[in-house]
């Protein structure tokens, strides 16, 4: 007779366990990396491959947030194997900014590794059956990166776009063989949901002050490239501080949600919106490193650009995320986006500091102006107790 199978694991509580936050912090690395090498390459091609390389890196990010939001790692097998994504995640970030030339195979293998410990704890879950559904998506993505090592010229980004597309497109065009088909198949934690993106989108902020740390060596600190360093650090502020605004609306309406509808509801309001979102950030890393590193010089057309587009990708992100939930949409939010596009203007014809200035003063007059009426209104819409599941 066989040996009993384990009953799964299963978390009550909707708190983000010390684990989940290391996760996040080595996860973020690749955030590091692909704002540097976009630094490097501030132009058309340099986005497009930032923006090919981290939408691959992003849909299993949040295929571990699902994970853990199922199974939270608190028996110690279930830790070692959440390290070992880890230690695929660093392998992708040390391979990132040669990802699509020399450093393809590091870059493979790191993601075999984080595709499998995925797999191997979601089948330990109580959601192995839509794990087995997105398994072949997953498998088939990390194979055509694998792939895509052994080739050169255009024939690299074309199977890496085609990996992209297997993972995060084919599954809805497919729903009978996806978790969009059995929705029932997966549960979820609003709070800890909500708690997780809202920990990753923090740290990778908190990278954008290492890049302002890093712009301006000690030897050349004067008081006005001080005084910059304090305007830049008010950006990813004003951008946290607009986030956090929406995190108890957010919770709220998934908790509100049907659970019929919840995980769908999720996967609209945290892939693509946040995916957005967290592309702005690598952005405006890049843009603001550049700005502090040459306070006293005009903006270079790309660095003006990343600044500027950065943050309106964030506000983009940050609307679509509200969308998806049926939160109010404050009409400042895009018009901020627009009013960051037109600060380019100002990089290039005055200096960059002058457009961080500018830049930074319209989310300041966004938050003052709309977000305390659009959180009161959401509030007073949200008073009603929410029914527990």
């Amino acid at each position: 007779m066989g040996h009993p199978r384990p009953e799964p694991e299963k978390g009550t509580a909707d708190g983000i366990t010390l684990d989940e936050v290391f996760f996040d912090v080595v996860f973020v690395l690749t955030v590091t990396q692909l704002a540097g090498t976009l630094e490097t390459h501030l132009d058309w091609a340099g986005f497009g491959s930032s923006a090919l390389i981290f939408g691959l890196l992003w849909y299993l990010y949040t295929g571990y947030a699902w994970l853990n939001n199922h199974l939270p790692p608190r028996q110690s097998t279930t830790r070692l194997l959440l390290f070992a994504g880890m230690a695929g995640f660093l392998l992708t970030a040390v391979a990132l900014p040669d990802a699509l030339t020399d450093t393809g195979v590091l870059f493979a293998v790191g993601y075999l590794v984080v595709v499998a410990v995925h797999l191997i704890l979601f089948l330990h879950s109580d959601a192995r059956s839509g794990a087995l559904r997105l398994a072949p998506y997953n498998i088939g993505a990390a194979l055509l990166v694998l792939a895509a090592a052994a080739f050169t010229g255009p024939a690299v980004p074309t199977l890496w776009a085609t990996a992209v597309f297997t993972q995060a497109v084919l599954p809805y065009l497919l729903p009978r063989l996806s978790w969009t088909g059995a929705p029932a198949a997966f549960h979820l934690r609003p709070a800890h949901f909500v708690e997780r993106h809202g920990l990753l989108v923090i740290v990778a902020l908190g990278e954008s002050v290492v890049a302002i740390g890093m712009g301006v060596p000690s030897e050349q600190l004067t008081a006005g490239k001080a005084a910059v360093i304090v305007l830049a650090l008010a950006l990813p502020v004003a951008l946290w501080w607009t986030y956090f605004t929406d995190m108890r609306p957010a919770e709220a309406a998934l908790a509100a949600a049907a659970p019929a509808i919840r995980t769908r509801t999720a996967a609209s309001a945290y892939v693509l919106p946040h995916f957005l979102l967290l592309l702005g950030v690598i952005a405006t890393v890049s843009g603001l490193h550049a700005t502090v590193a040459h306070p006293d010089e005009p903006a270079t057309p790309g660095a003006a650009l990343a600044l500027s587009g950065g943050v309106a990708l964030f506000l983009i992100g940050i609307t679509a995320t509200r969308r998806a939930l049926r939160l109010p949409i404050p009409l400042s939010r895009l018009t901020a986006a627009l009013a960051a596009l037109a600060a380019v203007a100002i990089g290039l014809a005055v200096a960059a500091p002058a457009q961080l200035g500018a830049v930074t003063g319209v989310v300041v007059l966004m938050l003052v102006t709309d977000t305390p009426r659009a959180s009161r209104r959401v509030g007073h819409e949200r008073s009603a107790p929410v029914q527990p599941r």
